[in-house]
């Protein structure tokens, strides 16, 4: 097992760690010689060089396909994001260049699975501790009307199964590209809801229409701790409902799924063995 990484001292995992970077491409050959599966995990969040996210994305991703050729590595699984559903406008940046870097994938690798996952349920999840964040230090959550969308929020320990099952399922060969969702719809706000009663408090929420999500994402990354490059990029994919297009990767990957609470209830307690919760 070998990791890829930017700065390889802040890989927690005790394994072989190759520095490098997937956008020039640097260190990608040492990293990928050897290796009969690929597991692709990169995404270009925060501002870097100023190029934009879509053309770091594609060059990441290019760059990785044709130094995985180079080496012979027959397969790759990629964790990205899901697609919209019922959106009137264009796809977020965010969401636009994960399903590029899904397309770039399928089609470079001899096999190849993508799985399209929303907001993960765990206690190193971003997404997860951003709204964990917002419930411990509001009394009241002001959220805009993205609260009403709907998607399908996945425990933490069910993607890590999906993920290994990856490596040695048949179906790799058919380049699918399957949503790792949860047994759940729920809205924004009633995963919000979720949270804040398995942390035992009570967090009113408050309709707030008027404020530009722009404006809602600088005071979110504000009140969070968080960088607002993350937190604007997570809400600027808020506009429609991210909802599974069918439930089969669960079967076909031979995966039982954690329903919210549960998952919810296992992250916070994850959180509690390394930083305490205020609010619990």
């Amino acid at each position: 097992m070998r990791a890829f990484a930017r700065s390889p001292e802040r890989v927690g995992a005790d394994v072989e760690v190759v520095g490098g970077d997937a956008v020039t491409g640097a260190g990608l050959d040492e990293a990928l010689a050897g290796i009969d599966v690929a597991y692709y995990l990169i995404h270009s969040m925060e501002p870097d060089d100023g190029s934009s996210l879509d053309e770091r994305e594609r060059a990441a991703a290019e760059r990785f396909v044709e130094a995985a050729a180079r080496r012979s590595v027959p397969r790759v699984v990629y964790l990205g994001g899901p697609a919209p559903t019922s959106l009137t406008g264009e796809l977020s940046a965010h969401l636009g260049t994960r399903l590029a870097v899904e397309r770039t994938l399928l089609d470079g690798f001899p096999e190849a699975i993508a799985l399209r996952a929303s907001i993960i349920l765990g206690a190193r999840s971003r997404s997860f501790r951003l709204l964990v964040r917002l419930v411990e230090r509001l009394r009241a959550m002001p959220l805009p009307s993205w609260r009403d969308h709907r998607l399908a929020p996945i425990d933490e320990r069910d993607v890590l199964a999906m993920l290994v099952a990856c490596a040695t399922t048949e179906h790799a060969r058919d380049r699918l590209s399957l949503d790792a969702a949860g047994p759940e719809l729920l809205s924004y706000g009633d995963l919000i809801a979720r949270i804040a009663d398995a942390m035992l408090v009570g967090r009113p929420q408050i309709a707030v229409d008027v404020l530009a999500d722009r404006t809602v994402s600088r005071i979110a990354a504000a009140i969070s701790g968080e960088d607002h490059a993350l937190v604007g990029a997570l809400m600027e994919s808020l506009g429609a409902d991210l909802l599974p297009r069918d439930d089969r990767a669960a079967a076909l990957l031979g995966i039982r799924r954690h329903g919210v609470d549960k998952a919810v209830e296992r992250a916070l307690r994850e959180w509690e063995r390394f930083e305490p919760l205020a609010a619990r």
